[in-house]
């Protein structure tokens, strides 16, 4: 399968998810009197548009090359992930504004039973984030990175609010406050991930040097090559899961054009071959004896 349909079908998986998920919270949280799970509610309801996001992006990205676009539909993907750190920021945000109020409110102490809500949703929210990084990994998708951190996010939330929920009903009167003060913290942690899926996105944008293990492989794999006396410039930059490469290879400077012009083609197949995820691969022929830094 291909890694565009593995990110699609994972993609499904967390939509599913985050729907049952938040009808879930949001029923347990009404019934039960505990705004930590009204938040985490509200937090996987943000997940359920930005997983549509995602799945849309997906859908894009799989479009072939066209005359406008030569190197593909790929950098689609690091935008929507910009539009779900969004939704990220946003449902933290709400969170917090809606914790400060519910702390400065007289409300009930929350039901003994949603603590066993919370944990069965955080065990199935770690393996939903667990599942959909493994995948992310494998696609090399950082659109896919970001929707497995919503589940972790999600996680994270809703073991603060079982910690607050617990503390309430341990303490008793006056810790009526303790799942908003938990729900608080959590919007916190979200506002922090959020940062840490925006950075790496960012650098997709802007081309950043960032892909050394790649750069080995190309290397070595150009050695392989029959006529190519080694390496010199390796720039990489990334289109989706797809990674395209500027490479300058070193040949015999008294070859014929003929021969290096060969030389090249081999290459540009060989890695193409060797390395299924590369996508345009320009060679540069540089003569061994005018070898620059």
């Amino acid at each position: 399968m291909s890694n565009e349909k593995t990110a699609i079908r994972t993609t499904y998986f967390s939509l599913l998810g985050n729907f049952s998920l938040a009808l879930v919270k949001g029923l347990a949280g009404f019934f039960g009197n505990s705004y930590a799970l009204i938040a985490d509610a509200i937090e996987s309801t943000t997940d359920i548009f930005s997983s549509l996001l995602v799945l849309l992006g997906f859908k894009y990205a799989e479009k072939p090359p066209d005359e406008n676009h030569p190197y593909g539909h790929g950098k689609i993907e690091p935008l929507i992930t910009f539009i779900v750190v969004a939704f990220l920021v946003t449902s933290a945000t709400i969170i917090a504004y809606e914790s400060i109020q519910h702390i400065q409110t007289p409300h009930k102490t929350p039901e003994s039973w949603t603590l066993i809500v919370l944990g069965v949703i955080i065990l199935w929210k770690e393996i939903s984030y667990r599942v959909v990084i493994r995948k992310s990994k494998q696609t090399q998708s950082s659109s896919l990175r970001a929707d497995a951190w919503h589940h972790r996010s999600d996680a994270i939330t809703s073991v603060m609010a079982f910690l607050g929920i617990s503390i309430a009903l341990i303490f008793g009167e006056g810790y009526e406050t303790a799942d908003d003060w938990a729900a608080l913290l959590a919007s916190g942690f979200i506002l922090y991930n959020s940062y840490l899926i925006f950075r790496p996105a960012l650098g997709e944008i802007m081309d950043e040097h960032q892909y050394d293990d790649l750069i080995l492989e190309v290397r070595k794999k150009s050695s392989q090559v029959e006529g190519v006396l080694g390496t010199e410039k390796c720039f990489i930059r990334k289109s989706g899961m797809i990674y395209h490469v500027d490479l300058h290879a070193i040949v015999d400077g008294k070859i014929s054009v003929e021969r290096g012009h060969w030389i090249a083609h081999n290459l540009k197949d060989h890695l193409r071959k060797e390395i299924p995820n590369l996508g345009h691969v320009l060679i540069h022929i540089e003569p061994n004896e005018y070898t620059y830094k």
